[in-house]
């Protein structure tokens, strides 16, 4: 009885999954992006490995950041092999390499954007290299290729702190602009946008219109400290162009209206398929997890703009350890007392230890079905 008890054990307490191999992390990452963008940079794989953050590329392309290298996380060593992962996972693939042309728009023009310094020596080939989709049309490629030779928007800050400008020295109150050139705050005149007009994000077509028929034009970002990022607040126009893209959405606005109300009818059914094939993966996953529990849980985590599991690239893909982190989250809030511990003041970290035993044994009964 208790041999067979021992040859049990590995059922109800299984083993942790071995970590990826670094070869199973950089295949992962350059899938991932291609399949979002059509297109592969080291610098995406490397975002993609979390070698280095997403926000801190961003600020690197804003011109916030000197060098990327400096916020890179891994040896030469390491760093090169993941690359020359890349490389030859890229030609194994068929992609086709283009010139990665990293540069970023100044009030003086186009600046050329530094990747490594000194740490990364020798690496330089790689990172300048990007790799296009086949599946792309030549026109398409080429259009691709064009957009990625474009120096990313100037960023433009919502200032939340009373700064002054470095150049004029007019001050900057707290919920005014500010243009950052090499880390000094500029005030918009002195940085050549004093004549463009604020247009607030939420107007899809309003904005992308006067996009287009705007000259010179800044993306509006503002620091959200809940999420660690900067998130966009609207962007800067000329007024001539704000005035004609008003005007053309005013003579279609009911044309607009009727294909927003097509557009959610065919989100609303891609929403019903999507939670009948997360049901069903959960169910796969989860035998013995109940029918209108799996319902539940893929309804939960399926919608849309909630940024849950079950909207990620993963979730979306029905990755096994997307599902699986859906569902543990599920249990967590709906069979423990884990929102009374948060409610009593416990830390979100001490109170998921508490309930991890029970989350465990929960899962192990639904995973096999006892």
């Amino acid at each position: 009885m208790i041999e067979s008890m021992e040859s049990l054990d590995w059922i109800f307490h299984p083993h942790p999954k071995p970590k990826p191999t670094l070869e199973a992390r950089v295949i992962r990452a350059a899938e991932a992006a291609l399949e979002d963008h059509q297109y592969v940079s080291a610098v995406d794989v490397l975002a993609g490995m979390q070698l280095v953050a997403p926000v801190n590329v961003e600020a690197w392309r804003e011109g916030r950041i000197k060098v990327l290298e400096a916020l890179i996380q891994g040896s030469y060593e390491k760093v090169a092999k993941a690359l020359d992962i890349f490389r030859r996972w890229a030609i194994g693939r068929g992609l086709k390499p283009v010139e990665a042309r990293y540069v970023r728009a100044t009030p003086a023009g186009e600046v050329e954007l530094q990747i490594i310094g000194r740490k990364y020596a020798g690496l330089e080939e790689v990172f300048r290299t990007q790799y296009v989709s086949p599946e792309l049309s030549e026109r398409k490629q080429q259009k691709l290729q064009e957009r990625l030779g474009k120096p990313a928007e100037r960023a433009v800050f919502l200032n939340r702190r009373d700064s002054a400008c470095s150049e004029c020295g007019v001050e900057l109150p707290s919920g005014s602009f500010l243009y950052m050139e090499a880390n000094q705050p500029l005030c918009l005149a002195c940085a050549g946008m004093g004549d463009l007009e604020f247009l607030p994000r939420g107007d899809t077509a309003l904005t992308r219109r006067a996009t287009k028929y705007s000259p010179s034009r800044a993306v509006v970002v503002e620091f959200s400290r809940s999420r660690g990022r900067y998130d966009r607040q609207g962007i800067l126009v000329a007024e001539a162009a704000l005035r004609q893209a008003e005007e053309e959405c005013a003579a279609d606005a009911p044309a607009r209206a009727r294909a927003r109300e097509r557009a959610a009818e065919a989100r609303q059914k891609q929403d019903a398929v999507t939670v009948e094939q997360m049901t069903a993966r959960i169910q796969a996953l989860f035998p013995g997890c109940p029918p209108a529990e799996a319902r539940h849980i893929a309804a939960h985590t399926a919608v849309r703009s909630s940024g849950r599991v079950g909207r990620s690239e993963a979730g979306r893909r029905l990755d096994s350890d997307a599902v699986t982190l859906a569902v543990q989250a599920a249990v967590r809030h709906r069979h423990t007392n884990y929102d009374e511990l948060l409610a009593q003041g416990l830390e979100r970290a001490s109170a998921r230890a508490a309930v991890r035993g029970q989350i465990d044994q929960i899962l192990d009964a639904w995973r096999w079905g006892v």
